[in-house]
């Protein structure tokens, strides 16, 4: 599972793939610049081998940032989808795994209010909030 989050928090793509090889690092990557508006100064990543090739293929200005625990607030960003997916008992299927993630990533970003959602609702209430006001808009 690729994910990647923005300077803010904001997981901004998920891509679900069953090898990390080149070809899925690259497909992620891509996609992921895709959903900027800007190019990124500054990669951090965990010290897989295909990444340095890839990165410097499609961004070569960014700096790829490594180190150890440089990675740690994306890892714990992470943990909250593995307590959710624990009582899941897993996904069976990679399919499955892209939409379960993807809406998870997109309801933990409403609740830290990364969208124009619900914005002058408490944290604690923005869900419900920004569920409503879908249902108007529809």
């Amino acid at each position: 599972m690729y994910r990647a989050v923005d300077q803010y928090g904001k997981v901004t793509d998920v891509l679900v793939s069953a090898r990390r090889d080149a070809g899925a690092a690259r497909r992620f990557f891509r996609r992921a610049l895709s959903t900027l508006k800007v190019t990124p100064t500054e990669v951090v990543t965990h010290a897989t081998a295909v990444y340095p090739g890839v990165l410097d293929e499609l961004i070569p200005s960014a700096w790829h940032h490594v180190e150890q625990y440089a990675n740690n607030p994306i890892e714990a960003d992470h943990s909250q989808l593995k307590h959710r997916l624990k009582p899941m008992r897993g996904l069976r299927t990679d399919q499955t795994a892209q939409v379960i993630i993807a809406g998870h990533a997109f309801m933990q970003n409403l609740r830290r209010g990364h969208y124009e959602l619900a914005v002058d609702t408490p944290p604690a209430l923005r869900v419900a909030a920004a569920v409503t006001e879908l249902a108007q808009a529809t």
